[in-house]
Formats: C-alpha cells, structure tokens, sequence
C-alpha cells in the first residue's frame, strides 16, 4: 500500500503533467483551431476534476494529520489550505471559460504557477513537518484514506464548501455523487487527454 507522500506526488506529478501539457498550447492566439480548441478544454477538465478531488481529499486528511501536530503543524495547514481556496476560486472560474476567451490564457497561467507555487509549498513545509511525526503504518494508512476520499470525492470546485475537515467530511461524498452524475450526463471527463 503506499503512503500517504506516494499518494500525493503522483497526483502532483499528474498534474504538473498536465499543465505543461496546457501551456505548450496551441492557444487562440496561435490561431488553434476549434479541435485544438476543444482538445484544450478537455484537458482543463482533466486539470479540474484532478485537482478537486485532490484538494478534497487533502482537506479532509491531509492537513487535519498536519493541524493534530501542533501550532507548527497548524499554521503550515492555514497556509496551504488558503492557497488551495484560492485556486478553488480560480478553477470554478476557469471551468466556466472558454479557451477562445482572450482573458482564458491569463487565467491559465495565474493558476499554474499558484499551483506550482502550492505543491513546492506542501512538498518543502507540510511533507517534511508531517513525515518526521508519523510512523509508516500512520502514512500508509493515511496514503489509503486519501485514495478513498479521492474515488468518492468531487469533480468541481465547490468553493462555497468551507475548506475545513468537518464540512468536507460531511458535503464531499455527497458533491462528488452530484459531481459524477452531471460528468455522466455531459460526457465531461470521459474523453481523458493521455
């Protein structure tokens, strides 16, 4: 099984991917044509739906298993939690926009690098912090629960859902199933860029 570290960088790592993948375009602006256009959307999607059941799954883990260490533990949890709202924000905007809409690369390009930004954070402050507190059975058995969370968890931003455990916990199954039902009527995710 792996750990709770494992987890997390191949998601981040899956992500980043994908983001290269989104800046090396064709744009708009580059005179991309509608497939292209299209193509790009659909990995946005990709990005969107990795991501909110990424973040999630941290919110609802992750980062309380950071908080319980203590006022350190809890103050690198503040920060990264914020910085995920942040994104969370962005993504639901960038999920609405269309990848012909001039202001679309700006958008794009303000959240990878927060992303970036975000997973260099979490990986230099929260990884180190919670792997020298927890013992391997703790982050295996943290590694699993995030890969639950993340199966049943949403496929859209929710930022209206406070990013704490308890709301998380309660609302994320709950978004995810309505999340899954609505990807399942539009055909949103089901034509995964590889």
């Amino acid at each position: 099984m792996p750990d709770v570290f494992d987890v997390l960088k191949q998601d981040h790592d899956e992500v980043k991917a994908m983001l290269a993948r989104l800046e090396d375009g064709p744009t708009a602006a580059d005179g991309a044509t509608i497939e292209q256009l299209t193509r790009r959307k659909r990995l946005l999607d990709d990005v969107i739906i990795a991501q909110s059941g990424h973040e999630a799954a941290e919110q609802r883990y992750f980062w309380p298993a950071l908080r319980a260490l203590g006022p350190e533990g809890g103050r690198v949890a503040d920060e990264g939690i914020e910085q995920e709202a942040e994104a969370e924000r962005t993504l639901g905007d960038l999920g609405k926009a269309s990848p012909e809409n001039p202001e679309f690369e700006g958008m794009l390009a303000s959240f990878t690098s927060d992303t970036r930004a975000h997973i260099a954070f979490e990986e230099a402050h929260a990884w180190p912090l919670l792997s020298a507190s927890i013992d391997a059975r703790q982050a295996s058995q943290l590694g699993d629960q995030i890969i639950q969370a993340k199966k049943t968890g949403p496929t859209r931003p929710h930022p209206a859902v406070p990013p704490q455990a308890a709301p998380r916990r309660a609302a994320g199954p709950v978004a995810g199933a309505a999340d899954r039902l609505r990807d399942m009527v539009t055909g949103r995710g089901q034509h995964r860029e590889d």
